[in-house]
């Protein structure tokens, strides 16, 4: 299987199936001399694990990372670092019944079109878990560009029908609650709304919101490998990522161009704009101002209602689904949007190093 690696200067490759012995990740080209513990990646990873709270599958894992090479004495060497976690919980009986047929709205077709064989104990590779090895890896990439000064914040935007208010936006309840919304009235009611849909053996999906402060204009490729282009190749590879967005989005294509423009102004001697419309990405290049992404998330394929599909020897058929869920993935994801996006910045402020003969000199003075 090819695409298991991303990024050019700074790389992770995953590694690892659902309902194997674990899952883990190999990070490349992480500086010499950072600061790094397993106490710095176990915090972001505890953020995606399951078993949190009642909207979470209740596969009761602990997800503890294990570090197995690249630092010494507590500092990075300059050496790819190995991490691990280990699968503890696995009930694959579970998932034996599916081997004869292909899940709605899962990949166990396209897996079987693809390669004609397929893991079938919680979609293997294309299990959510996967996800493990990418937030392990951004975790370093994020601790990275906060050395740098570059902050990144993602949380639940929406919910289904609930959205959040802005006006009540709080940055600090987003780790404390199960919706991982930073708006508490917002919480309450997408709480509610997923009781119903719980209650009605349904699924939800949602929107996750992230914001990137203080990455520097300049930043970003012109053709190919434009900012907003690397950044929607990252968010778009997370499984059950159906759309993604920056700035204003899918709003713009409605507005004429004299409202849509981002008006320049000089602010305390540095160009600055009047507006944010574009998201922070201009040309496929930071202009400085706040980055806006957005993800929409679809609902969670696995529910537990009687089903229309076909088994794989072409046979049409009711199922039902078994095995331990979420009910909606928003909230776990919103970490693996968060991480994406570090990798993604830093890969790309790794790449910026040498596009000026300034940058240079000063990494290698005569």
């Amino acid at each position: 299987m090819s695409g298991s690696i991303f990024g050019k200067q700074f790389t992770i490759q995953t590694f690892g199936e659902s309902h194997g012995e674990g899952i883990g990740v190999v990070v490349d080209g992480v500086p010499a001399g950072l600061s790094l513990s397993p106490e710095d990646i176990q915090v972001y990873l505890d953020r995606r694990k399951p078993g949190n709270s009642k909207y979470a599958t209740k596969r009761a894992e602990s997800d503890a990372v294990e570090l197995l090479s690249g630092v010494f004495e507590g500092k990075t060497t300059g050496t790819p670092i190995a991490l691990l976690v280990r699968n503890t919980s696995q009930r694959s009986g579970d998932y034996s019944e599916i081997a004869s047929f292909y899940r709605p709205g899962h990949a166990d077709y396209t897996f079987d079109a693809k390669y004609g064989f397929r893991d079938y104990r919680g979609g293997g590779r294309s299990s959510g878990r996967e996800t493990i090895g990418r937030v392990a890896g951004g975790a370093i990439a994020a601790k990275i560009l906060k050395e740098l000064g570059i902050n990144i914040l993602a949380y639940t935007r929406s919910i289904g029908p609930v959205a959040i208010d802005y006006e009540n936006f709080d940055p600090s309840f987003i780790t404390q609650n199960p919706t991982a919304m930073p708006d508490k009235a917002a919480a309450q009611k997408a709480g509610e709304f997923l009781d119903r849909c719980m209650k009605d053996t349904d699924s939800a999906g949602g929107v996750i919101e992230c914001v990137v402060d203080h990455l520097p204009a300049g930043i970003g490729e012109p053709v190919f490998d434009k900012l907003d282009a690397r950044l929607a190749h990252a968010i778009m590879s997370i499984g059950a990522v159906k759309a993604f967005e920056i700035g204003d989005g899918t709003e713009v294509s409605a507005r004429l161009g004299s409202e849509n423009n981002d008006s320049f102004t000089i602010k305390g001697g540095n160009v600055t704009k009047k507006t944010n419309h574009a998201g922070g990405i201009l040309g496929g290049i930071s202009d400085g101002d706040r980055i806006v992404l957005r993800a929409h998330i679809k609902p969670t394929p696995s529910i537990y209602r009687t089903q229309e599909t076909v088994s794989r020897s072409g046979e049409e058929i009711s199922v039902n689904i078994k095995g331990r869920h979420d009910p909606i993935i928003v909230p776990r994801a919103v970490v693996v949007v968060e991480t994406m996006t570090a990798l993604t910045l830093l890969d790309l402020m790794f790449e910026n190093m040498h596009s000026r003969m300034d940058h240079l000199k000063k990494i290698y003075p005569r």
